[in-house]
């Protein structure tokens, strides 16, 4: 069962039929995580770097940001029994899509927060597919913790 993660959607789930699945990640950022000893996977699809842009978003729906969005995604894969330290992290999106002349650079402002977040909070990544200018899809399989992206023209890979 495909469990949709729309934008500024994060859903975690320990369920072994589900999969979680977010569409044409452009600039926006999929963070995908997984802990294989518990079967606990979590996605997050946010907008947007840093909460600072609109406390009242933010308040509203922490997961426009990645700033707010991310601490969610990791406490909420916690209490189900994920751990830190077992967790894969994959990153993807952070193109340039509508911003060709990259007056904005949201999607490089987005990689930089992830980047930042991460370090700060001593979280490694296992994989990243950012940048360019092409929209990508995100899928986690809850059940065996396989991660597939889909790059826009091309074909399902997993990585």
């Amino acid at each position: 069962m495909n469990i949709i993660v729309g934008v500024s959607d994060m859903k975690v789930s320990n369920d072994a039929e589900a999969s979680l699945i977010t569409y044409s990640l452009g600039s926006c950022i999929g963070v995908a995580i997984y802990d294989p000893v518990v079967r606990v996977g979590g996605l997050l699809h946010f907008m947007l770097p840093d909460s600072n842009l609109d406390k009242a978003k933010a308040e509203k729906n922490p997961y426009m940001f990645a700033d707010t969005g991310i601490p969610v995604l990791f406490k909420s894969s916690y209490k189900l029994g994920a751990e830190k330290k077992r967790l894969r992290v994959v990153v993807v999106g952070g193109a340039q899509v509508l911003d060709q002349k990259g007056f904005f650079n949201i999607g490089k402002r987005n990689h930089m927060a992830v980047r930042k977040i991460f370090w700060k909070n001593k979280v490694m990544v296992d994989y990243e597919d950012v940048g360019g200018n092409v929209n990508r899809t995100i899928r986690v399989d809850i059940g065996n913790g396989d991660i597939w992206v889909k790059v826009s023209g091309q074909e399902y890979r997993k990585v």
